[in-house]
């Protein structure tokens, strides 16, 4: 693929002749509950001035511009982040609009959350991470039939934020990532906003929508209601505990022991943040989640504790480490005999902490990258007792060799390579520091309030600066040492950016052969590398890669393999994913062959989601295997 040069895309009007288009600002677009037919307007919006607009109810939105110009590719990437409002708790079936559902697709639910909601009544607007989730339901039931709902988690903060009898939306919250533009802002301390946005997972039976720092909130899987927060992991009490300390760890510990009861109490921070993203050892039958302490974000130590549950919630395992390193982790991996945390280093920014802690930033600008170190640490934490586990010091992390931000882990899994030594490799998407900023993922600026596309689509290079797949390869000796580690693309026959890595779930934790992930074709000028509108699937064993792509002006989001019942074969199974079809506001639900990506067969089906639910890009999904699943409670 030959890279695009990025563009930077200016505050742009539509001609007034464009009746149907709406002012490219998400905060100004979201699909209202009303009845009465909407009309739009062809009004520039300034960053000072945003009203709340709406889009035609009925028509197809088809601006009178080129395809590929920048206004479209603007207007393009907004339309993944319009507000949807309305609920459909009730089954409604889909129509099949291309394919057909095959006889052999397994009877379950695909659930996708993510947020559903970026601006209120009154002026504000937040970024993606910090919308409240809404989560979405496609039960595929026997006879080829696909129903669908959707609704919004009642966390405590949507309670707040949404009347009841009117509808109506006031973000009283700033939440981590955004600011208010209505309602308090210097003295709001109603910064952890649990939206239980991030993933979705279903285990023993319970349904729960998890968020970066908060307790989950299950739901009830036949209603879509919510049940309420879940405490899996207690209060946090015992977050310090009495053991022989250096001179350093104990000024660490009166710091921490000062911070809690300011980040508890006046902040509403739970003492231990559980980890939005989970792993499933199918091989155990096991959950495992993890925790950190709030301070971690604030202090040069990381405190991780793992747990594993079995199907009934027991739990089987608990595992403290303390880290002596300022590390911020999204996402971790597990191999037979060991917890792997690829540590991203951060620093505390005290210009950002204090402009945020006056309410006059997010409260993320208090924290920054960390470049000073040219390597990356990998932290292989003692799972169970093994021979290398015995002997090596889990607290020294394996350097890599470059430095990389992690943002998703596709797999982990060790091999013995012979009689002394253990090969461990890890696939993952990373980018570098270099790029990474917490202030503008998804292209967010808190000042202006608006989306730019162009953040996501800078490219130098190779294009190693934006996330892609990586391989991490270890090699330690009979006393745990490492006599080698490398980093290289995921294939070296292809490099391109890409993210949202995912495999067979069957096999996480041990060897795998296949990855899937959303790409980007390159097609299209302005957005050569982001939001992804194509799937890739990577042969790990020999670097071939195979792709299918979707149509113009469409986009997809995370996909999700679903195994085939009783099949042995590794990639024997589906790819579902959703597909955001924006210049015409439709979401699709798509159906691929796994084994067949890259021929002209792989299609199998898209169901359409009716127009007036259509909804904006989501994070993570889960997919519900009825006959598994429902057996193991």
């Amino acid at each position: 693929m030959q890279a695009a040069q990025p563009h930077h895309f200016p505050q742009i009007c539509p001609p007034l002749s464009a009746a149907k288009l709406i002012p490219f600002t998400p905060a100004a677009t979201s699909i209202s509950i009303s009845r009465r037919r909407l009309t739009s307007t062809s009004t520039c919006i300034s960053a000072a001035v945003t009203p709340i607009l709406h889009p035609p109810s009925t028509e197809p939105i088809t601006p009178p511009l080129p395809t590929d110009s920048v206004a479209t590719s603007f207007w393009d990437y907004q339309m993944l982040f319009l507000s949807q409002r309305t609920e459909t708790p009730y089954p409604i079936p889909l129509r099949i609009a291309d394919g057909a559902i095959p006889a052999d697709f397994p009877i379950g639910t695909y659930y996708l959350t993510g947020p559903g909601i970026f601006s209120d009544d009154h002026g504000s607007t937040i970024h993606p991470l910090d919308g409240h989730g809404y989560l979405r339901a496609f039960e595929f039931r026997d006879r080829g039939s696909v129903w669908y709902s959707a609704k919004y988690v009642e966390t405590e903060a949507k309670k707040e934020e949404r009347e009841e009898e009117t509808g109506e939306w006031r973000f009283t919250h700033r939440g981590p990532f955004s600011m208010l533009k209505g309602g308090k802002k210097v003295g709001n301390m109603k910064v952890m906003k649990n939206v239980a946005n991030t993933t979705v997972l279903r285990w023993g039976g319970r349904l729960l929508c998890l968020w970066e720092g908060g307790k989950p909130y299950e739901i009830d899987g036949r209603t879509m209601e919510t049940i309420g927060a879940v405490d899996l992991i207690g209060d946090g009490d015992e977050v310090s505990r009495r053991r022989w300390r250096r001179f350093g760890e104990v000024g660490l510990d009166l710091a921490a022991a000062l911070l809690r009861p300011v980040l508890h109490g006046v902040f509403k921070m739970p003492q231990k943040r559980l980890l939005s993203h989970y792993k499933i050892d199918e091989k155990r039958n096991r959950l495992l989640i993890l925790s950190c302490n709030a301070e971690d974000m604030l202090l040069p130590r990381s405190n991780f504790t793992f747990y594993e549950f079995d199907s009934n919630y027991e739990l089987k395992q608990k595992k403290d480490f303390s880290i002596p390193d300022h590390l911020i982790i999204h996402d971790w991996a597990f191999t037979e005999n060991h917890y792997i945390l690829i540590g991203n280093r951060i620093k505390l920014d005290l210009q950002g902490s204090m402009l945020a802690v006056s309410g006059l930033s997010p409260m993320i600008s208090a924290l920054s990258v960390n470049p000073s170190q040219s390597k990356t640490p990998i932290y292989l934490l003692p799972r169970f007792e093994s021979r290398v586990n015995k002997l090596r010091d889990w607290r020294v992390p394996i350097e890599a060799p470059s430095q990389l931000w992690i943002s998703h882990i596709a797999n982990a899994f060790e091999e013995n390579e012979d009689e002394d030594g253990v090969r461990i490799q890890i696939q993952a998407a990373a980018c570098s520091y270099k790029w990474f900023n917490f202030q503008k993922i998804f292209g967010y600026n808190w000042q202006s309030r608006r989306l730019d596309p162009s953040f996501m689509n800078e490219f130098e290079g190779n294009g190693s600066q934006l996330p892609h797949l990586v391989r991490v390869s270890i090699d330690l000796d009979g006393r745990g040492e490492s006599r080698s580690c490398s980093i290289a693309n995921s294939s070296s026959k292809w490099s391109w950016p890409a993210d949202f890595p995912a495999i067979n779930g069957a096999f996480a934790g041990q060897r795998n052969k296949f990855i899937y992930a959303g790409t980007a074709s390159g097609t299209r000028r302005f957005l050569p590398h982001f939001p992804y509108d194509s799937v890739v699937k990577v042969n790990c064993s020999d670097g071939t890669v195979s792709f299918w792509c979707t149509g113009r002006r469409k986009f997809i989001g995370e996909p999700i393999f679903v195994p085939k019942v009783g099949t042995l074969e590794e990639d024997d199974g589906y790819i579902l994913l959703v597909e955001y079809a924006v210049s015409k506001l439709r979401c699709y639900l798509v159906i691929l062959d796994a084994k067949r990506i890259g021929r002209a067969n792989a299609f199998v089906a898209r169901l359409e989601v009716p127009k007036h639910l259509y909804f904006p890009l989501g994070f993570h999904g889960f997919w519900d295997d009825f006959t598994h699943n429902h057996n193991i409670k």
